[in-house]
């Protein structure tokens, strides 16, 4: 009757192959949360800010406000 002996632990270079291991998987991890948030965060911000941009009319803004008297120093048109 044989003795099946238990294979020996290793013991040299196990911190290495360890944090090779985990360090690569945590770039992978990093890499794609980036690329989630930009392309799922960033880039419909952008987008959103060219769209209200396109068409804004500072002027046009100005004088609303001016007329709904949110500014102290300048009164509004026809006083």
């Amino acid at each position: 009757m044989s003795q099946g002996f238990l294979a020996r632990p290793q013991m040299r270079s196990l911190l290495g192959k360890r944090l090779r291991f985990h360090i690569v998987r945590a770039f992978i991890f990093s890499m794609s949360v980036v690329a989630l948030y930009k392309f799922g965060v960033a880039e419909p911000r952008k987008r959103a800010y060219a769209n209200y941009y396109k068409n804004y009319d500072a002027v046009k803004e100005f004088e609303a406000m001016r007329e709904a008297g949110v500014f102290q120093g300048v009164r509004p048109k026809g006083e």
